[in-house]
């Protein structure tokens, strides 16, 4: 820090400058964030800098950083996981419809079949049971 300390004219009081070569703004930002964060390991947690040192400041800043980011991505890939349980879910679903789609359409086919042999054999009857009328009718006819 360097200080200086002017008089502009005799009548006038002093005036003190006082700066700093050193930018503080990285220690002021670094009391701001916070100093831990409970989703990560212990051994993983930032270390509170040394703030009297600007690149551990600014290490620790990149350290808060990238703990954010392993936050963000952790739960990311918890909702793309979630999601991937419910398309899973949904796919097993999708399966057992489909199985009873060919299921019933199997037996759609099977039915369809047994109603034409029934049909088939429905006309047949009809035919043999009108020719047996007919037949009976032609006798009664004759001995009459």
């Amino acid at each position: 820090m360097i200080t200086s300390t002017r008089r502009v004219s005799p009548d006038k009081s002093e005036v003190r400058i006082a700066f700093s070569l050193d930018d503080t703004s990285d220690v002021k930002d670094a009391e701001d964030l916070p100093q831990t964060f409970p989703d990560l390991e212990q051994r993983l947690q930032p270390v509170p800098p040394c703030v009297s040192l600007r690149e551990s400041v600014q290490v620790y800043k990149e350290h808060c950083r990238m703990a954010r980011e392993f936050n963000q991505v952790k739960h990311e890939i918890a909702v793309l996981e979630d999601r991937k349980r419910k398309l899973l879910a949904e796919l097993v679903e999708d399966e057992k419809v489909a199985i009873e789609i060919v299921r019933l359409e199997e037996e759609f086919l099977r039915l369809t079949e047994e109603n034409r042999t029934l049909v088939t054999v429905h006309n047949e009857r009809a035919q043999q049971l009108e020719s047996l009328c007919l037949t009976n009718r032609t006798r009664q006819d004759s001995s009459s």
